[in-house]
């Protein structure tokens, strides 16, 4: 008992270089943010709370967003409210969470993710081998909250009733500065959290900030705590990284870290193909466009390009043993999505999307017919279109397929009449009808007529 009170006093003296007691209350002036900026539901879910006695800010990456000059996806809202009492008072509202409580409050159309101020980590914190936190039920005050979050930028809290930011660690100042800097010390965090790692890298790629040295240089020595991450978790992290809409810089900062090589396969995929490198650049490219001129990005599509080449090479393969052509390229699809499916936490709803986009590759080579109608009706038809004209664009196929299937789709009726290909393949023959014998009654009949 005695010994356990001799750490927390020491942790305590040692609190002050990554936790102030204090925080800086930053007017809009300088920090831009107008409470018509900041969602409805936001705004709501905070008055709620503040009306009930209870303190409560837009938080986290929602305010460093709404500082940098972007529309955030989403908004978190942090609380000294028990989850408990968050749930009292919202009707359409549930706690989740089993490390760590959050509300979910649902207004209108929005999803607010509701938690309350987190403790500071202490010696009773479980945590594995590692140093990663595995269960983290502690609730705490305003400064504590600020100092558990992993970045400056990402520990500022706004209340949109008086329009001003508290910021604990002057995160305000190095988004403005253009830096990413850790509170607390890197090496320490990243065990508590290795996926801080690719956080570091997706969010200094998405605001164009520098990282410190001290957040970037144990970043390739830890690189393989990575493997103590839950894969699921993992695969999350990376799908946020590349629907981002910088998935290229942040692979090539991910690969100038190391944070690839067997701790990441997402990434292994995407770097390690020397026939397929320019498809994957191509597809991220793409993603990126689409996501910045906020269009709809699908995982099915991307997975569906980052593993194309590899399906391709194992069809090759099957064709040159005499397999026919299109079973061939099911064995491939089903072989390829069996060895990274795992890797790569694919569902199995994403890999039946994959396999549709791929099976109607060969189906665009015909152009005949009744076919093109056919595909035009397909609900994966604008997928599968999208992935041809890729192809095409990579050189892997002729530009003039892709240029057709673009002119067929957006043509009437009588051009598409058209424009179909004659059909040269070999005829089938009708078979004739035998003509029946009649039977003994039939015989009769007739005689008889």
């Amino acid at each position: 008992m005695i010994r356990k009170l001799i750490r927390r006093v020491f942790r305590r003296g040692d609190a002050p270089a990554a936790q102030a007691t204090t925080a800086a209350s930053i007017p809009v002036a300088r920090h831009g943010i107008r409470r018509e900026r900041v969602s409805t539901g936001a705004r709501r879910t905070c008055e709620t709370l503040q009306q009930a006695g209870h303190k409560a800010y837009v938080v986290g990456g929602a305010v460093r967003d709404l500082i940098a000059g972007i529309d955030p996806k989403d908004y978190d809202i942090a609380t000294d409210a028990t989850p408990e009492q968050v749930r009292a008072l919202f009707r359409r509202s549930r706690i989740i969470g089993r490390r760590f409580q959050i509300v979910h409050v649902m207004q209108g159309g929005e999803t607010l993710e509701v938690s309350t101020f987190r403790a500071a980590h202490n010696e009773d914190t479980v945590k594995d081998e590692h140093g990663r936190v595995l269960r983290d039920n502690v609730f705490g005050t305003i400064a504590e909250d600020a100092a558990r979050r992993d970045f400056t930028v990402n520990a500022l809290y706004y209340d949109p009733s008086t329009e001003t930011v508290l910021d604990y660690h002057r995160g305000v100042a190095d988004l403005q500065q253009k830096t990413l800097r850790m509170i607390g010390e890197p090496r320490a965090r990243y065990r508590e959290d290795p996926v801080r790692m690719l956080r570091a890298v997706r969010l200094s790629a998405k605001l164009g900030l520098t990282l410190d040295p001290a957040v970037r240089a144990p970043i390739r020595e830890m690189a393989e705590l990575m493997e103590n991450v839950p894969p699921a978790r993992l695969f999350d992290e990376m799908l946020k990284l590349l629907f981002s809409g910088h998935a290229v810089e942040c692979v090539k900062r991910l690969r100038d870290d190391g944070l690839h090589h067997g701790l990441l396969p997402l990434l292994d995929v995407i770097l390690e193909q020397p026939l397929g490198e320019k498809f994957v650049m191509l597809s991220l490219n793409s993603t990126d466009a689409r996501v910045r001129a906020g269009k709809s990005v699908s995982p099915s599509y991307l997975f569906a390009t980052l593993l194309w080449h590899e399906v391709l090479a194992n069809w090759e393969i099957r064709k040159a043993r005499g397999e026919l052509l299109i079973p061939a390229l099911y064995e491939a699809m089903d072989e390829i999505l069996d060895v990274q499916g795992e890797k790569l936490a694919i569902t199995r709803r994403i890999a039946g999307d994959i396999k549709e986009i791929w099976a109607l590759q060969p189906r665009f080579d015909k152009r005949t017919g009744k076919t093109p109608y056919r595909l035009l009706e397909l609900p994966r038809f604008r997928a599968g279109y999208d992935f041809l004209a890729l192809r095409a664009e990579s050189g892997e196929i002729d530009g003039e397929i892709a240029e057709w299937w673009h002119e067929f789709q957006n043509a009437d009726a009588d051009q598409r009449e058209a424009m179909l290909l004659p059909d040269n393949g070999p005829k089938k023959r009708r078979r004739r009808s035998r003509a029946k014998k009649p039977s003994a009654d039939q015989a009769s009949a007739g005689s008889e007529g």
